[in-house]
């Protein structure tokens, strides 16, 4: 029988080959899907899907979730716009550092009030979605901020290509490298699967907690907030409903990739793939003449599928721990009985 992590490995092969066939179905019904230039605008379109669900993977690995991360996006991408508009000139280097930083402030609030004050993440989560949403409208007066009110860097960056990919997907591509060797080569990484997986063994052996809580909102708020500059350059333009109801998508993906809304249990790979199998649902469907309210169809039957192979996955694997202990209980009575 194999172990977990081989499972794991093989849902992921699964649904990357799934994400492949897709693909290639697509293309044989409109080839133009298979060019270089259409495979990066897909891989681009994913990229800020992709950097929120590995950020919202991590908050859902130490069993917690994050309703608030479209809405931290929103704020963000308000802030670093005005910011641009009244200060064109201004180096895009400090504009990622502010998008980071209130970020960081949006998800260190979350972190605190769950961690410290110990109020349930979908609630609290809930309610700052509500404030963060209704401060976008506050700083603008429901105004929005176009392009060319814009600063040229400000617009420029993420656009700029390297080795012929833009920059906006090498940096989707470096945090999900980070966030890989994050979780699989770090102390820190092996005490988020540690809280999320079984809360009080990890308690016992001297994992806070609260502390891994804490630090995942963090990291979450941080990405969110570097998403809010990236949302708001690609499409140019800064408004009261940047990415709405964004946040479905994002646990979506997660869910999809096979990441456990019980905690502990999930990859960046999954996180990543997820977010892939939307994208290409999203780009492919108005290519080969099919409504868009299909798109939401096969999204949900999708999620529905996904939820109930990972409850039974895990159900399957609790099981297999409670037999291989009772055997292992007999096996010592019988050696006492020897």
């Amino acid at each position: 029988m194999p172990d977990l992590s081989t499972l794991l490995r093989r849902r992921e092969l699964a649904l990357g080959l799934i994400v492949l066939l897709l693909i290639l179905a697509v293309g044989a019904r409109a080839p133009v899907f298979l060019t270089p230039g259409s495979l990066v605008e897909l891989l681009t379109d994913t990229s800020i899907l992709m950097i929120l669900a590995i950020g919202q993977m991590m908050v859902i690995l130490a069993r917690c979730i994050d309703l608030s991360v479209a809405a931290n996006v929103a704020l963000t991408g308000m802030i670093t716009a005005l910011l641009s508009s009244h200060m064109p000139e201004l180096p895009i280097a400090i504009t990622i550092a502010v998008a980071l930083g209130v970020g960081l402030v949006l998800g260190a609030i979350n972190g605190y009030l769950v961690a410290a004050i110990g109020i349930p993440p979908i609630v609290i989560t809930l309610g700052t979605m509500s404030i963060y949403r209704g401060s976008v409208f506050l700083l603008t007066g429901g105004e929005w901020v176009n392009s060319h009110e814009m600063g040229r860097a400000f617009l420029a960056f993420p656009r700029a290509t390297i080795i012929g990919l833009p920059v906006l997907a090498w940096i989707a591509l470096l945090i999900a490298l980070g966030a890989w060797y994050l979780l699989g080569h770090t102390r820190f990484g092996r005490e988020i699967y540690a809280a999320g997986g079984n809360p009080q063994a990890a308690l016992y052996s001297g994992i806070r907690t609260d502390r891994i809580q804490f630090q995942v909102f963090c990291l979450s708020g941080l990405l969110a907030g570097l998403c809010g500059y990236l949302w708001v350059s690609r499409y140019a333009v800064a408004y009261v409903e940047i990415a709405m109801a964004f946040e479905l998508q994002v646990i979506a993906a997660c869910v999809i990739g096979g990441i456990s809304i019980a905690g502990g249990i999930g990859s960046v790979a999954g996180a990543v793939l997820g977010a892939l199998f939307l994208g290409v649902v999203k780009n492919a469907l108005p290519i080969i003449d099919i409504s868009p309210f299909w798109q939401m169809g096969i999204s949900g039957a999708v999620i529905v599928a996904a939820v109930v192979i990972n409850s039974r996955g895990e159900r399957r694997a609790g099981r297999l721990i409670l037999r291989e202990a009772s055997i292992a209980a007999a096996r010592g009575s019988q050696g006492a009985r020897a």
